[in-house]
């Protein structure tokens, strides 16, 4: 599996009692990985013994430094260096369950790096099947970089897997790929223009309903399938001739960052294994569901993945 996660990051997540803002405040701990959504599907993948290797911009000292923890976690980086240094992202997780998450933009680059870039993901589409587009880009990135990427994956009989919002999406679904995979608020945000960045939870079968016409509304501006997440509530799922609703497995959620991350690494995994896209999704959900009972974005532990899977519910369709 080929992860195209341009914009890496150091990722630091802090737990406290109560996030106060305009208060001098003190955390009770912290861990410091690296990170970024396709640090995330790497993790996953890696778990599932997949075999990932992540494509990632390695701007300077603290780039370095990511590519060492990368390396300290097994996980393979093609880095294509770049100019700047690497950004970072603050994760506070309150007592109450709350999470605030603090993303930087990321080093700008030229377009001789994105070009360096997409040269160096193309030189490794030849050993891959399967290629995931995730997360944000850095600033100067061409807008339609994930479309690009897709079309380099179609040419190379490879399945192109996009997990990313706005215009990035939007890019992406001129070049037909195999699957997209934004959360309700990333695909009502490219529908509709809506700024949430939340899933609200309302109605479940309100959700079920905005999440299904999402779904198949991305078809019809050309991905071939589309998986819209809609949280803890579950997944719309379409292609030309239906939309199905999955159910997500009730678990206990102990950090929801990288829940969809985890969703494209299991999928992508099962994509891997030639399963059979139903029961691929059903395995991406439960592989998100296991991520969450976990303190790091990205860990799962298989086996409870594999329980979660094995006990998912049928899909229903859905009228839209």
């Amino acid at each position: 599996m080929l992860i195209a996660g341009p914009n890496l990051t150091i990722d630091r997540t802090l737990t406290i009692e109560e996030l106060r803002p305009g208060e001098v405040l003190r955390f009770d701990t912290v861990a410091i990985t690296p990170g970024g959504k396709g640090v995330n599907v790497a993790r996953v993948a890696r778990a599932l013994n997949a075999a990932p290797v992540l494509v990632g911009f390695e701007p300077g000292r603290t780039g370095a430094a990511a590519a060492q923890l990368l390396a300290d976690e097994r996980i393979e980086l093609r880095a294509v260096p770049c100019r700047g240094e690497l950004r970072s992202t603050a994760v506070v997780l309150e007592r109450s369950g709350r999470v605030t998450v603090m993303n930087e933009p990321g080093p700008p680059i030229a377009e001789a790096d994105w070009e360096r870039y997409e040269a160096t993901v193309a030189a490794g589409l030849e050993a891959h099947g399967v290629v995931v587009c995730s997360g944000s880009l850095p600033p100067g990135a061409p807008e339609d970089a994930y479309g690009r990427l897709a079309a380099l994956a179609a040419g190379a009989g490879a399945a192109a897997l996009v997990d990313a919002g706005g215009p990035a999406l939007a890019a992406a679904l001129e070049s037909a790929p195999d699957v997209v995979l934004p959360n309700l608020a990333e695909a009502e945000g490219l529908l509709h223009g809506r700024p949430n960045e939340t899933v609200d939870a309302g109605d479940s079968s309100e959700v079920r309903t905005r999440a299904a016409t999402a779904a198949a509304e991305l078809v019809r501006r050309g991905a071939v399938t589309a998986v819209v997440t809609a949280g803890a509530g579950g997944a719309a799922v379409a292609d030309e001739a239906s939309v199905m609703w999955h159910g997500t497995p009730r678990v206990t959620v102990r950090n929801p960052i990288g829940a969809g991350d985890s969703l494209a690494g299991g999928l992508a995994a099962a994509f891997e294994r030639k399963e059979p896209f139903e029961r691929a999704v059903t395995v991406g959900l439960a592989t998100a569901a296991a991520s969450v009972e976990t303190d790091r974005a990205g860990d799962i532990d298989p086996a409870r993945a594999a329980q979660l899977a094995a006990a998912a519910v049928p899909p229903e369709p859905v009228e839209v």
